[in-house]
């Protein structure tokens, strides 16, 4: 299967996904917000820069939970 290659629209929807993540995570660590998530520290920090646009519902929904962020914030 392949995947239709993202528009620029995906990417800037990516890019303002991570920034209400990062926001949200206020002064907790990377490293405390990942564990609390079940996820590992580097794809924290690719969702919140933006370098995965369409990270999976559950791993946001993850993450969102760690940081106390309800998901309809996010939309």
């Amino acid at each position: 299967m392949v995947r239709p290659p993202l528009t620029d629209e995906d990417r800037e929807r990516g890019i303002r996904l991570g920034e209400a993540l990062r926001a949200a995570r206020g002064e907790r660590s990377g490293v405390e917000v990942a564990a609390a998530a079940g996820i590992s520290v580097e794809t924290l920090r690719k969702i919140e820069h933006g370098r995965v646009p369409t990270p999976a519902f559950f791993t946001v929904a993850a993450i969102a939970r760690a940081v106390d962020l309800p998901l309809d914030a996010l939309c």
